[in-house]
């Protein structure tokens, strides 16, 4: 059973929430008065972007979208500044006999280019040749492509929860939990910050989730485009400078948008969607979405997705709705509130296409989905749903394995209480053995 201090946190967690609902409810706003959008609330608690690598891991945050509030947080993790054939090596690793994580030297607090005072044969020298790196502050500002340079690693769009209303891709358990993902699996992850309700109802969630995916397949066009820019000649006898491609590679709002981080170090071939929560709606709508585009996606491929104890529901309950109704933290009657704040008021239906996935008239076919691993927590009332619908994917022979924590609640793995605990950690780890299956590169493979 989850101990007195979790069932205390959930008592005090749930009258918050349904304070922070019932205020919302009463101050609805007309989404048409507010088409921009919120991607956070403010008593949310957020952590700042840093694109020096704190704890291995830098990041920073993007505005993708002219019109609403859409934004991204890109989560780097250091292994990227490995070369190709020496994935194990880092900057600085080597650059001094001692190993103290205290010292100017560690790779944990030191991110200077590591060729530096190197051989001239030194593989360092060549590899990072490339790396536009600043000692000062040890910010990673990322390099114009040059991807003999650079290790690509996998793109893993991560969609947070919150029950459609709260939540962030920025705040703290979110900012941490992403930070995890990335080490673990070795993946650049994407943060997706999309337009929460009211202010904004169904589908805006959903469509900011399809949005970030065709921007990725933008910027991977766009990074090709570059580099035959870079490579080709602009008139007799002369060529585009790097500087010169980025001012004229932009997008139809004229904004120039290649990303040096996903540039340098992205491979979207192997792409992984993640959702927590609500986030696990989304990333099914946006896998159907990638299913029925194929090649128009391209080079975008998603080869996998996770949905972490999704926020499914329907009208006919199921034995969980009716036994756990009352459960921990996110109980029913809550997230009926939620669904209510999320849906336009003339669709609302329990069996809506974006909370029960096993209605009939959802396509694409369900054998086209991708591998789909599923997290369940014990104590959570939605838990049978996703539990049923993981088995229907594993009728039409999509692998759609099942992960289930005993004495787990709803969002035991993300929520800021719960993060440090074994049990969360543990979580991230089966993710990331079966991620990459997925994502390992052909003569790389993993063993298990």
């Amino acid at each position: 059973m989850p101990s007195v201090a979790l069932k205390l946190y959930s008592v005090f967690f749930k009258f918050l929430l349904k304070h922070r609902l019932q205020n919302l409810i009463q101050n609805a706003i007309d989404e048409s008065s507010n088409p921009y959008g919120v991607t956070t609330r403010p008593e949310e608690s957020v952590s700042a972007s840093n694109p020096s690598f704190t704890d291995g891991v830098a990041t920073k945050d993007i505005h993708i979208d002219p019109f609403t509030a859409l934004s991204i947080r890109i989560f780097l993790p250091d292994s990227s500044l490995s070369p190709p054939e020496q994935p194990d090596l880092k900057p600085n690793l080597r650059s001094s006999g001692n190993d103290d994580p205290n010292s100017h030297n560690h790779r944990r607090s030191s991110y200077a280019p590591s060729n530096v005072g190197a051989p001239r044969n030194d593989p360092r020298r060549s590899s990072l040749e490339g790396l536009n790196l600043r000692s000062d502050n040890n910010v990673y500002r990322g390099y114009s492509p040059s991807p003999q340079n650079c290790r690509k690693l996998p793109i893993m769009l991560q969609f947070h929860g919150g029950g459609w209303v709260s939540g962030s891709n920025e705040s703290v358990a979110n900012d941490y939990f992403c930070r995890r993902i990335a080490k673990l699996c070795d993946v650049i992850v994407i943060a997706v910050g999309y337009r929460l309700a009211p202010e904004n109802k169904y589908p805006a969630a959903f469509e900011d989730g399809l949005k970030v995916l065709n921007w990725l397949a933008k910027q991977a066009n766009l990074s090709e485009c570059s580099k035959s820019m870079g490579s080709g000649a602009r008139g007799v006898g002369s060529e585009f400078t790097k500087a010169e491609v980025q001012r004229h590679i932009v997008d139809t709002f004229g904004a120039s948008v290649v990303e040096p981080w996903l540039a340098a170090h992205g491979d979207p071939s192997r792409c992984v969607l993640l959702g927590v929560s609500c986030g696990a709606n989304i990333v099914d709508y946006v896998a159907r979405k990638a299913v029925e585009a194929g090649k128009r996606l391209d080079p975008v491929k998603v080869v996998a997705q996770v949905l972490m104890y999704p926020f499914f529901i329907g009208n006919v309950p199921t034995q969980s709705e009716i036994k756990l109704a009352n459960s921990y933290f996110y109980d029913k009657a809550m997230c009926l509130l939620a669904w209510k704040l999320f849906l336009p008021k003339e669709e609302f239906s329990l069996d809506h296409p974006a909370a029960n996935p096993l209605i009939s008239d959802r396509g694409p076919p369900l054998r086209f989905m991708p591998p789909t691993l599923t997290v369940v927590a014990e104590h959570d009332w939605m838990r049978d749903r996703a539990i049923a619908y993981s088995e229907t994917l594993r009728k039409v022979n999509v692998d759609a394995p099942v992960l289930e924590y005993k004495d787990a609640v709803h969002e035991f793995a993300t929520l800021d209480m719960l993060l440090k605990t074994p049990q969360a950690q543990a979580c991230a780890e089966d993710i990331a053995i079966w991620v990459k299956k997925y994502i390992s590169m052909r003569g790389h493979e993993f063993s298990y």
